[in-house]
């Protein structure tokens, strides 16, 4: 370690100890960590002699550090206490207004060549990378301690556990990552038993500390990357303190690095919910389901069935982890331990389960409004605004401000069990088998309310074509299509076309006859009149009734050019006032706006280049030939 890093040396417990000054004689952060891992006491010196912290400080994940760190959060003006009696033990955070969501246009994928990032990501070579990397992370920690924080996606009981090691100089992102991992002690030692492999992610908020200069309540800086090198699966993220910057395990391991580890040991990290639908009957199914953003995701992933006799449970509502099971059945778990939602929008009347989770306390919210009672407020919270807030930016707010008391992409940070509706099988190490797969987009016309697929790859070419229709109000324009591949556009972690290939072949190491049966859905199709055609919310029951029934062969279809939709009586409509005549209107197959949908899946199509499966080329050939035919 260089002459100028410092660190923590920890007492006999292994907790804080007073920082030491080191100087090249001195051991380094190996002789006093709380580790026997070899690979991970090499990279956090290394990381320390570049970051060079004040301190070291390895997170255990009890309850007395996230105590201790909440209140030096608090102490510091990061978080502001919530009351206890409306939130307990909660908090809210306000961020700089310049780091208030993920950066897209920073998001790299460097891997050796470039074709392996594909169309989809940004690249640089590698080894330029590294070096611009090299020079922000240098010193980036001065004044400042360093966080390792062991974690694991997923289960530590699961066959295959898969580790990671957060190194950060943020506290709000210690107590953030304690909500949305398992991570501590307990994951450490597994790591030494099993010498594990863990992905290094390294985080800093790049606002190193002169000495006696006073820091701010959230740091960070104008120049952010979020970098992923596929090769050796590690993860870089500088400049930013905002959650999808800085929690690492969430979209940058979980979606983009892991999506690259499944492709080459033959498993899928996707972007879907999961929930457990029982029947009547008892028999429970599993569903798992992909939706771009504003697509009702975490509506359907806690959805309260308006059909009577059905029972919906919760498993996750954001990513989703699939492997073949022992028999070649395809088996889905959650790899987070938390919900880390968009606040707007959620609300008692739309979604009382997620309300019924975040009122329960133990979160961290960001961006949200202040009520004067000590609580927080967003739109779409309640169905009236309170009549007085401190909005996002401190400011006073009342209704007739003009402009929304939280930030539209403010966050709630809740442990998922916490959940009244959570399923028993969430805690299944190994997942659940899957029954069926959706993916669903938000499309005014054109695209039928559910259509099933006519097989696995038909079903790739429905995900493959995802898309949802965009709006910009002020020039009066609607109807975008913008594609959205299984709702992972943002996260795929190599080439796209690859992607869709490693799906296609997958399919060859399943159980045939346990495959799940894949539905494209569209709840936001509208009438001519420019209502809605379907009502949506835990109506949706109602087509995951269809689906479960198709499944098992006892639902009426009609058979179109894109797939088997349901027959106007084949949905139940008890307590419905809808017709099967609006059921039929709400699946119907319009050959000449398919017409330009056509072109527009082939325009899709062009982009990918050479690496677009032959097999999904001619899933594009024979539905023009249906059409044609039709």
């Amino acid at each position: 370690m260089g002459d100028d890093a410092r660190q923590l040396v920890l007492d006999e417990s292994g907790q804080n100890a007073a920082p030491s000054h080191l100087d090249s004689n001195t051991p380094g952060a190996s002789a006093e960590a709380p580790t026997t891992h070899q690979a991970l006491l090499a990279w956090v010196q290394q990381v320390a002699e570049l970051t060079q912290p004040d301190r070291v400080y390895w997170v255990d994940g009890t309850e007395a550090e996230n105590k201790r760190l909440t209140d030096e959060l608090v102490e510091a003006g990061t978080l502001t206490r919530l009351n206890e009696e409306l939130f307990p033990n909660s908090f809210a955070a306000f961020s700089d207004p310049k780091d208030v969501a993920r950066v897209e246009e920073q998001t790299f994928i460097c891997s050796e060549k470039k074709q392996d990032a594909g169309f989809t990501n940004n690249w640089m070579e590698p080894s330029q990378m590294r070096a611009k990397l090299d020079g922000l992370f240098s010193g980036s920690m001065r004044g400042r301690t360093m966080y390792v924080i062991p974690f694991v996606m997923g289960h530590l009981e699961a066959e295959d556990p898969k580790f990671g090691v957060e190194i950060t100089d943020s506290a709000y992102v210690v107590a953030s990552m304690r909500i949305m991992a398992r991570i501590g002690t307990d994951v450490l030692r597994k790591m030494e038993e099993l010498d594990a492999f863990f992905v290094p992610a390294l985080h800093s908020v790049g606002a190193p500390l002169a000495e006696g200069e006073q820091d701010v309540p959230w740091p960070c800086s104008d120049d952010k990357w979020i970098v992923h090198f596929p090769e050796d699966r590690s993860i870089w993220s500088y400049g930013s303190g905002y959650g999808g910057n800085a929690l690492l395990g969430k979209k940058c391991y979980a979606l983009r690095i892991a999506s690259i580890m499944a492709r080459d040991e033959g498993w899928l990290a996707e972007h879907m919910l999961i929930l457990k639908l029982t029947s009547p009957e008892k028999k429970d199914y599993f569903v798992a389901a992909a939706f771009p953003s504003a697509c009702g995701k975490t509506n359907l992933a806690l959805l309260d069935p308006t059909i009577e006799g059905w029972n919906v449970e919760t498993l996750g509502d954001d990513i989703t982890w699939m492997r073949f099971g022992h028999n070649g059945e395809l088996r889905a778990t959650n790899p987070e331990a938390g919900l880390f939602g968009v606040a707007p929008g959620t609300g008692w009347s739309t979604n009382p389960n997620a309300m019924r989770a975040i009122a329960k306390g133990n979160s961290i919210f960001t961006n949200v409004a202040l009520t004067d009672d000590g609580g927080v407020w967003w739109e779409g919270m309640t169905d009236d605004a309170p009549a007085h807030l401190t909005d996002w930016l401190g400011n006073e707010w009342t209704p007739e401000a003009g402009h929304p008391a939280a930030h539209p992409n403010s966050r709630f940070c809740t442990p998922i069990d916490q959940i009244d509706m959570l399923a028993e099988e969430y805690h299944s190490p190994n997942g659940v088998p899957v029954s069926a797969i959706l993916f669903g987009g938000r499309r005014k016309t054109t695209v039928p309310l559910v259509t099933q697929s006519r097989d696995w790859t038909n079903g790739i070419f429905m995900g493959s074509t995802l898309s949802s229709e965009t709006t910009a109000a002020a020039a009066g324009q609607v109807g975008v299509v913008r594609r959205d591949p299984m709702a992972m556009l943002p996260f795929m972690g190599y080439d796209a076309g690859d992607y869709l290939r490693h799906w296609i072949t997958l399919s060859g190491k399943a159980n045939q006859e346990t495959l799940p049966k894949i539905f494209l859905v569209n709840w936001f199709r509208r009438t001519a009149d420019g209502g809605f055609a379907w009502p949506g919310f835990g109506d949706n029951s109602r087509v995951l009734k269809w689906v479960i029934e198709r499944i098992e062969g006892t639902a009426d279809a009609v058979e179109t050019p894109i797939g088997y939709v349901p027959t106007g009586e084949s949905l139940d409509l008890t307590g419905l006032d809808m017709t099967p005549a609006d059921v039929e209107a709400a699946v119907r197959v319009d050959p000449a706006e398919w017409e330009t949908e056509l072109a527009g899946i082939e325009e899709w199509y062009a982009r990918f280049g050479e690496s677009l499966p032959e097999d999904l080329v001619a899933e594009l050939r024979t539905l023009k030939e249906r059409f044609a035919a039709a």
